[in-house]
């Protein structure tokens, strides 16, 4: 293409209305909002004023940190063999739908299902009608929440990006993921640890609100005794007053009487509200296999593989399960097809254990440099060796490399002659 044609063809954002440029035309292209994206998803009311707003969020970056792949596996030992471009990888991997790339639509999987209990993973848009045929391909994945439950239907709350809003479709199970909740009985549950949790905070926060609306709390102790009627009203006007000479003032300064006494309650009334807080958070932390060194990013790398182990794994294998089930159709099953997850697992190690670590899975041939140097930051390198399992502290010579080592013809000749000379020494 030359100058001309670039010019001719050229595009700018920022094109005058005079153009007829669709983008500044004045459309009507649903509904419009300028506070937050629509598809995200909404919590609880009741969690957004406490912690686990936060404890969420932090549990679904490290689920969505461990990517989803459409692979193909051996059908007999199960072993992995490799990735699978397909448009189902691209969604797992690149871009889930137009609003979502891979990792989005991972970490709102996971705060689905924290929120509800459960999550249904819809393919919108695919090749062929999945209701009507056997076979098809996915084009873009979204999650909803599942509204009703039926044998053979679901009801589900999905986000329609054409219109921009949320709509209810009735979808047979069949062709959606309806991945649950591994821990549903300790985070989701009515009577459960979480929701127990929940109440006591929005109490501890009810408590807070009340001692914090700027009220002086004090006694007015008259130099009479208030019991009649007369002198009731006598003492609620002496109130009044003294509200109105503190409001009033510019720096809150009133007077009162000599014989007046004003005693101040400058302390809220104690509760073990704070206590209990505290225990059912470390009675959740327990359950879910997290501790607060997870949480503010101190744990050790025993607190994490223990983390990973109880909590991250249990809600991926509930994903990939729901998702290899409904689909990859029985014969991709048995071809090997699959829908796994994979960690990094040398994320964890720090550098200074990380050089002696790759020393002894390249001595013992188990990794071979160029599986090695991406992890640590360095372009894989061209050498044949580097993608060869070897062992550097060793002459190549001595070791097998794979590929099969070429016959020698002196070697028979002289196999020939040794067994001649032993015919005839036996002879």
């Amino acid at each position: 293409m030359g100058a001309l044609d670039s010019l001719k063809h050229a595009w700018s954002a920022l094109t005058s209305a005079n153009e007829q440029n669709p983008l500044t035309s004045g459309a009507q292209y649903g509904v419009t909002t300028s506070t937050r994206p629509p598809q995200r998803p909404t919590f609880r009311v009741n969690n957004e004023r406490t912690i686990i707003n936060s404890v969420y969020t932090r549990m679904s970056i490290d689920v969505a940190a461990i990517r989803l792949e459409h692979c193909r596996i051996d059908p007999e030992t199960e072993q992995y063999l490799g990735k699978i471009r397909s448009m189902l990888n691209d969604c797992l991997n690149v871009e889930a739908n137009l609003d979502q790339g891979a990792r989005h639509f991972r970490q709102d999987i996971a705060l689905t299902l924290f929120g509800t209990g459960s999550a249904a993973i819809v393919p919108v848009d695919t090749t062929l009608n999945p209701i009507t045929n056997g076979s098809w391909d996915i084009k873009t994945l979204r999650v909803g929440t599942i509204v009703n439950w039926e044998p053979e239907h679901v009801k589900v709350r999905l986000y329609n990006e054409k219109t921009g809003l949320y709509e209810d479709l009735r979808l047979p199970k069949r062709i959606v993921a309806i991945v649950e909740n591994p821990f549903y009985s300790v985070m989701n549950e009515p009577n459960s640890t979480l929701s127990r949790l929940i109440h006591k905070l929005s109490l501890l926060d009810n408590v807070d609100e009340i001692s914090s609306q700027g009220k002086l709390d004090i006694i007015i102790q008259l130099p009479y005794v208030v019991k009649s009627e007369g002198r009731k009203k006598q003492a609620e006007t002496r109130r009044q007053e003294l509200e109105t000479q503190l409001k009033s003032s510019t720096y809150g300064i009133a007077y009162a009487d000599g014989t007046e006494k004003i005693t101040q309650l400058n302390r809220s009334v104690e509760n073990n509200l704070l206590a209990q807080v505290q225990y059912l958070k470390e009675e959740l932390y327990n359950e879910l296999g997290v501790t607060a060194g997870v949480m503010n990013g101190t744990a050790d790398d025993t607190e994490m593989l223990n983390y990973t182990n109880r909590f991250i794994e249990p809600i991926l294998d509930a994903i990939a399960e729901a998702m290899a089930r409904k689909f990859l159709t029985k014969t991709a099953r048995t071809q090997g097809q699959d829908i796994r997850y994979f960690d990094t697992p040398f994320k964890l190690i720090p550098i200074s254990q990380l050089g002696d670590l790759v020393d002894v899975l390249s001595r013992n041939q188990i990794v071979s440099p160029n599986e090695v140097r991406p992890v640590l930051g360095l372009k894989p390198r061209p050498e044949p060796q580097a993608n060869a399992l070897i062992n550097s502290n060793m002459p190549l010579d001595d070791q097998i490399t794979g590929e099969p080592e070429e016959e020698d013809p002196l070697d028979a000749v002289e196999d020939e002659l040794d067994a001649e000379m032993a015919a005839l020494e036996l002879a």
